[in-house]
């Protein structure tokens, strides 16, 4: 396809939500446009700017000056604190922060809608749902054409709509028989987040939705979604993920990630790497358990171990429980695992080699990235989309086994838990089967990228709103 220059095409504006995996997600997208030749301007905080560049992963530091960043100034952020004791494992800390930064964003962006609508004949905004208002905002002014960005993936989206619609499924294989569907909110956010959620993320209008997410992975439902008159109502739906790039390029100079080094020595698909995402606390009793099932297991480890982000990232400390506990564990695995403090470059590590699984908390852009590497995947649900994610990884796809299962979330798991699952995985007959089906998954995903479902859906998206210009 031939892309015109950039200055004649429709500009579009990104305004994500201040979360990690929100950002995270947003700008690989806002990449992904602006490799095709668009001018995307990306529109947050400027603390949130400058945190989704800092951990940006996969693309050369060159191709941040081919986005315009809006770093919108703000007061400084609230304190917060990650509660390791909590009653919940969501990040609730967070919330008083979310409120605080959207509150602090409203003006300003709307005053940049007006700007960039009044100096073109169309804008595209493309949107976080969790950032309703903008939407809002984009109404008033006609040349403007809103999309939102779904950072869950459409199998969880459907959920809600059954729930808060007391639909019922009209697809057996969608219930993930025998298991257990959780809520898709109120069994796994606590009461203020869905307070905050049905605040900020309600219905307005739009053109189409666009889904971090692959048709090898999700297109049963993707296809029932589209049936929900009600809900589409004439959007286009567009499966455009994965967002984050197949081929990692280190974005910064100077010396790899010292976990990367360490995996250059590893035996291929030998290494179980286990991380937990940024919006997680693990209590110092799972900590211990899952470091003594570490080493039980005798299968090679990275193992991340950081607390839930603060507001500001940039002000993270190591905590002390980290420093003491892990201290004596670190001599007794030496050559065996490697333990990683603070952020950890998640995609070199599953794009690597010597990586065979990953024990995740099961975000939905640790998942796609997994799924999209090939990597098998120890599910360990946590909150909000993850306990449903875990089930379509585990018992749909079957491209992993469950560590930790919903129903037992209070519980401390055992050492002899976290063994079990490791050796089912890396040692079992059983786990080879799993390793092969998600090795062929990460075939197809990448194939949709490279000319296949996911490249057409992206050029169909491309096409449609040049049709706006």
């Amino acid at each position: 396809m031939e892309f015109p220059n950039r200055d004649s095409k429709i500009p579009i504006l990104v305004v994500p939500f201040p979360a990690q995996g929100h950002l995270n997600s947003l700008l690989h997208f806002s990449l992904l446009l602006s490799s095709h030749g668009l001018p995307v301007h990306f529109a947050s905080s400027s603390i949130h700017n400058h945190q989704a560049r800092h951990r940006l992963q996969g693309w050369t530091s060159a191709s941040l000056h081919n986005i315009t960043f809006h770093d919108i100034p703000i007061p400084s952020l609230p304190p917060s604190t990650p509660n390791p004791n909590s009653t919940h494992s969501f990040p609730s800390h967070l919330v008083p922060i979310w409120e605080f930064v959207i509150h602090h964003l409203r003006s300003p962006i709307s005053s940049l809608l007006h700007s960039l609508s009044s100096s073109s004949s169309s804008l595209i905004l493309i949107h976080d749902p969790l950032m309703s208002f903008v939407s809002d905002e984009a109404a008033s002014i006609p040349s403007i054409h809103t999309f939102n960005f779904q950072c869950v993936p459409a199998n969880f989206v459907l959920s809600y709509l059954y729930e808060s619609t007391s639909k019922t499924w009209s697809d057996n294989h969608i219930l993930f028989s025998p298991s257990p569907s959780p809520s898709p909110l109120h069994d796994t956010v606590p009461e203020e987040v869905i307070t905050f959620c049905k605040k900020h993320y309600y219905e307005t209008p739009c053109d189409g939705m666009l889904f971090n997410t692959s048709l090898a992975i999700e297109e049963a439902f993707i296809d029932l979604l589209a049936k929900q008159d009600d809900f589409v109502a004439g959007k286009k739906i567009f499966a455009v993920g994965p967002v984050s790039p197949l081929t990692v390029t280190d974005n910064k100079s100077g010396p790899r990630h010292s976990c990367l080094e360490w995996l250059d020595k590893q035996p291929p698909k030998s290494v179980v790497y286990v991380a937990f995402g940024s919006s997680t606390t693990i209590p110092v009793e799972q900590i211990e358990q899952i470091a003594l099932g570490l080493e039980k297991s005798k299968q090679r480890f990275i193992w991340v171990v950081r607390d839930a982000d603060r507001g500001d990232v940039s002000q993270e400390a190591e905590p002390e429980k980290v420093k003491s506990l892990l201290l004596d564990f670190e001599k007794r695995v030496e050559g065996m695992g490697m333990v990683v403090r603070g952020w950890a470059p998640q995609l070199d590590v599953l794009a690597h080699g010597s990586t065979a699984a990953f024990m995740s908390h099961c975000g939905w852009n640790s998942c796609m990235e997994a799924m999209s590497m090939g990597v098998a995947m120890l599910t360990w649900p946590i909150h909000s989309e993850q306990p449903r994610n875990a089930l379509l990884i585990t018992k749909y796809l079957k491209v992993g086994v469950m560590v930790r299962e919903w129903e037992k979330r209070d519980e401390v798991l055992t050492w002899e838990k976290v063994d079990e699952a490791i050796r089912k995985v890396m040692v079992d007959e059983e786990g080879l089967e799993i390793r092969r089906r998600a090795k062929e998954l990460g075939e197809k995903i990448r194939a949709g990228i490279e000319g296949g479902s996911s490249y057409e859906q992206l050029l169909a998206f491309i096409n449609y709103i040049s049709e706006f210009k």
